[in-house]
C-alpha cells in the first residue's frame, strides 16, 4: 500500500480550466482536438492549462480569446462542477465554469472543429475520460 501511495504522489498534477459556453437555446460549445494533439479527434470543452501566476477564471477568459476569438469576463464565468482524474503520466484537476454572456462569436483559431450540442446529445460526443463526469452536471442546469 505504501508503493502505490508514494507512486502516486509523484505523478504531477495538471491545472486546466474548462468552459461551458452555453447560447440562447441552451445549447454547449464543444471543440474537437485538431490532429497531432494529444487525444486528436476527442470533443472537449474549450479551455486549457492554468498559467504560473494565473487564476482558473484568468485562464479561461485567456484561452477562450485565443482558442475562440470571444472576450469574456470573470463575473460572467460561473463555477458549476470539476474533474479530477488519474491518466498515467499526470492528474488532472479540472474546474468547469458556465458562461452565458460574451463578446464576439466563437470562431476555430486553432484548427479545431466546433459544434453546438443540445444537452441531451452530449454522450454522441466521444470526449476525454475525464470530460465525461462533467455531463450529468451539465444536463441537470439546461
Amino acid at each position: 500500500m505504501m508503493n502505490l501511495m508514494s507512486e502516486h504522489q509523484q505523478q504531477p498534477i495538471l491545472l486546466v480550466s474548462a468552459c461551458a459556453l452555453l447560447d440562447r437555446d441552451n445549447r454547449v460549445l464543444l471543440a474537437q482536438r485538431p490532429q497531432g494533439k494529444h487525444m486528436a479527434g476527442l470533443w472537449e470543452f474549450p479551455g486549457g492549462k492554468v498559467e504560473e501566476g494565473e487564476t482558473p477564471e484568468e485562464s479561461l477568459i485567456r484561452e477562450l480569446a485565443e482558442e475562440l476569438g470571444i472576450t469574456t469576463w470573470q463575473s460572467c464565468l460561473a463555477p458549476l462542477s470539476f474533474a479530477s482524474y488519474a491518466y498515467p503520466d499526470f492528474h488532472l484537476l479540472m474546474p468547469l465554469f458556465v458562461c452565458r454572456k460574451w463578446e464576439g462569436i466563437p470562431s476555430s483559431r486553432e484548427n479545431q472543429q466546433l459544434k453546438w450540442v443540445k444537452a441531451e446529445n452530449l454522450r454522441d460526443y466521444p470526449m476525454p475520460p475525464a470530460d465525461e463526469p462533467l455531463i450529468p452536471a451539465l444536463r441537470d442546469i439546461l
